[in-house]
């Protein structure tokens, strides 16, 4: 015996309790999610960059300014600069502390290998504890060029 399903009585038994069941639990997830999407802008995280005062130095004994910012060009305080070498060699790492106006100097001596006419220095930064910081992409590299000797 063939009954067509929009006549079959039985097809639709208990339909709206679930409906409703569905729908309250759906706005209630719904409501959830938008709370926390509204919640994120407070757990965003800043990227942060290093100015340093000189892009390009010679080998050799040379202060640089570095100044850490935040997206808005906004200086960091109490973040720590860290100042490695790249393709050209310091001995060790040299760190500094920004002070509030979010400034450290820090003295480098970068030296090139033979044959090598540029090099570069790497900056780091370890941001500051509060602040919700976070330094994650490449900051600006300090280029170390062959002194004319």
């Amino acid at each position: 015996m063939f009954v067509e399903l929009w006549r079959d009585d039985r097809a639709i038994e208990g339909l709206p309790i679930r409906l409703v069941i569905a729908l309250v639990v759906g706005v209630a997830s719904l409501s959830v999610m938008m709370n926390t999407i509204s919640g994120l802008d407070t757990m965003t995280v800043s990227e942060l960059d290093v100015d340093p005062s000189k892009e390009v130095v010679g080998e050799g004994e040379t202060d640089v300014t570095l100044t850490v910012v935040d997206p808005d060009g906004q200086p960091v305080s109490d973040a720590t600069v860290v100042v490695t070498g790249g393709t050209a060699t310091l001995n060790g790492a040299v760190t500094a502390t920004t002070n509030s106006g979010g400034n450290a100097t820090v003295t480098i001596t970068p030296q090139l290998g033979p044959n090598q006419q540029e090099g570069t220095v790497t900056i780091d930064v370890k941001p500051p504890a509060s602040g919700g910081y976070s330094d994650r992409r490449r900051n600006t590299r300090i280029l170390v060029v062959e002194d004319g000797g």
